[in-house]
This record gives structure tokens, C-alpha cells and sequence, in this order.
């Protein structure tokens, strides 16, 4: 509970420095308008980088690892966002009993990202994640290690699950945003769930 403590201040603190005026709204009559106006009138990119918390059962099994990415934002509705993230990270195994030194993971995530006019530094999001893993086998072959305890690894996984996020923006300009991204991620592991929570900053350049 103490790094959930810490990154709860942090954000805390980082709202008060936020500035009002990160990513306007689009304010004009809704009712004149289709959802095609709107969708992709504005784009941007940006790469994001920050450490992955593993909790409950997931707690036992890996250690807290450092992770990047590529994220693209795009215009949907009025106040609302389309995102589609990319994230990379190398997780550590704490059990000495593993047969490899460490998992690769693949993570993709869509999902929608809502601006409230009346705090619009704060974004609060969600929507669907799908993570793709494997054990970092080196001279060894999944047929070798499959039976002993995190061997199924090195077949490869594919887990799908959903995430909700909020962000911050603290720094903006013209063409360019930085801010700090809070994001809980749930992952439909059977027969336990892996909980995972990411904090990390990005740097964002609007594209048209």
C-alpha cells in the first residue's frame, strides 16, 4: 500500500499544478452536427514511459518492472477521445523455482477517454486490453520446463481484460503536451485475475 500511497499524492499534487487549459473542448452545437464532423478532426502521438505494479497474486509472482510505449489519440465526440496505446515491459520473476530470468510482455489497449469541461486537465478513461507474454527461455525449449511452475510462458500467452485511467496534463504548448498517466489494468487470467497498475509521464505532439 505505501508505492499506491505515494502515486495517489503525486497525483494529488500534480492536479494542483495542472493547467485549465490542456486539451479544449469542442464547444459548438452538437445537434448540427454527425459524429463523422467530428471523429479525427484532431490526432496526436505520443510515447509514454513509466513502471508497471503488479498486485494481489501477480504481487508474488513478478517484481515491479519499467515499461515504454507509443500511444495515438484521436478526436471522437465532443469532449470524448479515441486512444489506442502500445506498451512494452520485461517483468522479473521472484520465485527462485522459475526456469528463466524474466517475461516479455506485449500490451494493446483501445478504449474511449472522457474530458469534464469543469476540470479539463483531469482525463478520466477506460476500455479493453489484450496483453501478449513469453518467457525469456534463451538455450531452453518450452517441451523442457512446461510442467514446472511458470512453464506455460514458454508456449506463449495471449490474456485479454479491460483498464480505466486518469490523466493529468501538466505542460502544454501549441503543438506539444506533457502530462502523467495513472492507469489500472485487469486481466481475465483464469483461475486467478492479474491486476497490474502503471504510472508514467508522456510527451505528446498534436499531428493535425
Amino acid at each position: 500500500m505505501y508505492k499506491l500511497t505515494m502515486i495517489s499524492l503525486l497525483v494529488l499534487s500534480l492536479c494542483g499544478f495542472a493547467q485549465t487549459d490542456s486539451m479544449p473542448p469542442i464547444h459548438t452545437d452538437s445537434a448540427s452536427r454527425s459524429i463523422e464532423d467530428v471523429a479525427f478532426s484532431h490526432a496526436y502521438v505520443s510515447v509514454e514511459g513509466g513502471e508497471v505494479y503488479p498486485f494481489g497474486e501477480l504481487e508474488d509472482a513478478v517484481e515491479s518492472a519499467l515499461y515504454g510505449g507509443v500511444n495515438f489519440r484521436y478526436a471522437y465526440w465532443d469532449d470524448v477521445d479515441g486512444v489506442v496505446m502500445f506498451h512494452y515491459a520485461y517483468f522479473k520473476p521472484r520465485p527462485h523455482s522459475v526456469p528463466y530470468e524474466g517475461v516479455h510482455q506485449f500490451a494493446g489497449k483501445v478504449g474511449l477517454d472522457w474530458r469534464w469541461p469543469v476540470i479539463a486537465p483531469v482525463v478520466i478513461g477506460a476500455g479493453f486490453a489484450c496483453n501478449w507474454t513469453r518467457a525469456d527461455l534463451e538455450d531452453l525449449t518450452p517441451g523442457e520446463i512446461y510442467a514446472k511452475p511458470g512453464g506455460t510462458l514458454g508456449d506463449n500467452e495471449t490474456e485479454f481484460g479491460w483498464f480505466a485511467q486518469l490523466n493529468i496534463a501538466l505542460l502544454n504548448f501549441e503543438k506539444y503536451r506533457v502530462g502523467f498517466n495513472l492507469m489500472w489494468e485487469e486481466l481475465w487470467t483464469l483461475p486467478k485475475r492479474s491486476d497490474m497498475l502503471y504510472a508514467g509521464l508522456y510527451v505528446e505532439r498534436k499531428l493535425w
